[in-house]
């Protein structure tokens, strides 16, 4: 999930917000949060509700890269490689860190049918908050929860493990592409995440949380499209007449992502095919809109302005809590309605949780940090 541009208050020398962008992000992290919620009731991603949420993720790596391009790609005669890492560490990792602690101090209330936590020592999860704290996969022998995440305590942390290889990727050698090889990577990507979606084992894109080969394989290839392919909308971006873009956006995200699972058992590649209209065709026009339009109204700026101060903390908060409700939902055998009220709770909760990280911890800690390590002496 993309994070580019920093608040103001914790970056002096960042350059403006697009504003509906930032806006668009923290919608697709509310849909991120519903998504999640309705795993509870589904046996697989075939029958979940509010289906399509998982390409939100594609949909925040297409802004990341977008937003580095813009953000960075004038930078280099005066920024070095290493201040580029310090700069991406200081942005991104201090929610990894605190999404990790979160997820450690509620790991034995979380327990359930689908995993037994009172088999989990307290050095195995203090071993295994290390590890999500420093972005380190957990192999087998370390995943305590038992379902196979990279990350057992947050599991959202795998598109940060991604967003990370990307941040190299480009500092290395995407940046230095020209753009003509930069189109013919993207075309090449898109392509293999196509094949995955459309012929792949299982009929969408939700997959990169997880060591196995084809996990593995399926979050390369989301990272490698969408992140190279906003950075290409980046150097070919030519703003165009639009008005409303932060609405016919939100409204697109939100109607994309609850849409019923497409083709059933029976035909999964007809549901890869929309997961490929939605990564390939949509997502980057949305960009394109969002980024087009320059907003005025005061209202819109301040709705875009705290989705987008949330986005990124909701993403990296919410998910202990999402365990805890499906124990809670499995332990008791609830119903959706019949557990309505603490669904609604956790929405709330986690947005309200996300404001406070970031007031209370993610902005000073990453303004400390720049001051430390940023500033020149």
């Amino acid at each position: 999930m993309d994070r580019t541009i920093a608040s103001s208050s914790a970056f002096a020398d960042t350059k403006p917000h697009y504003n509906i962008l930032d806006g668009l992000r923290g919608v697709a992290a509310i849909t991120v949060v519903c998504f999640h919620l309705f795993e509870a009731y589904a046996t697989s991603h075939v029958d979940q509700k509010i289906n399509h949420g998982y390409l939100a993720v594609d949909f925040f790596f297409i802004l990341s890269g977008f937003v580095m391009g813009y953000a960075y790609d004038d930078r280099w005669k005066t920024m070095t490689i290493k201040e580029f890492i310090k700069r991406r560490v200081i942005r991104l990792h201090p929610m990894v860190v605190i999404g990790a602690i979160i997820g450690a101090v509620m790991f034995y209330w979380q327990g359930c049918s689908a995993w037994d936590v009172s088999k989990v020592s307290i050095a195995m999860l203090l071993v295994s908050t290390l590890l999500n704290m420093l972005l380190i996969p957990a192999t087998p022998g370390f995943e305590i929860r038992g379902v196979g995440e990279m990350y057992p305590l947050n599991g959202p942390s795998w598109s940060l493990f991604f967003e990370y290889i990307g941040n190299v990727l480009y500092a290395f050698w995407i940046r230095k592409l020209p753009t003509k090889a930069l189109a013919v990577l993207v075309l090449l990507a898109g392509g293999g995440l196509a094949a995955f979606a459309i012929w792949g084992p299982y009929g969408d894109i939700c997959a990169g949380f997880s060591l196995t080969g084809e996990n593995m394989l399926a979050g390369s290839l989301r990272l490698l499209f969408s992140f190279s392919a906003g950075l290409l909308l980046a150097r070919v971006f030519r703003p165009v007449r639009i008005k409303g873009a932060f609405w016919i956006g939100s409204i697109a995200i939100v109607v994309l992502s609850a849409i019923p699972r497409i083709g059933g058992h029976e035909h999964f590649w007809m549901n890869g095919l929309y997961d490929t209209i939605c990564f390939a065709v949509i997502f980057p026009l949305l960009v394109y809109l969002g980024a087009s339009e320059k907003v005025t109204d005061k209202t819109t700026i301040r709705i875009c302005k705290f989705l987008g101060d949330i986005s990124y903390p909701l993403y990296m908060v919410h998910y202990p809590f999402i365990y805890l409700y499906f124990a809670w939902v499995k332990n008791k055998n609830l119903s959706f309605m019949e557990s309505l009220p603490g669904a609604a709770a956790l929405v709330i909760g986690s947005i309200l949780l996300a404001y406070l990280c970031l007031k209370l911890y993610d902005e000073p800690v990453r303004r400390y940090l720049t001051n430390r390590l940023l500033k020149k002496k």
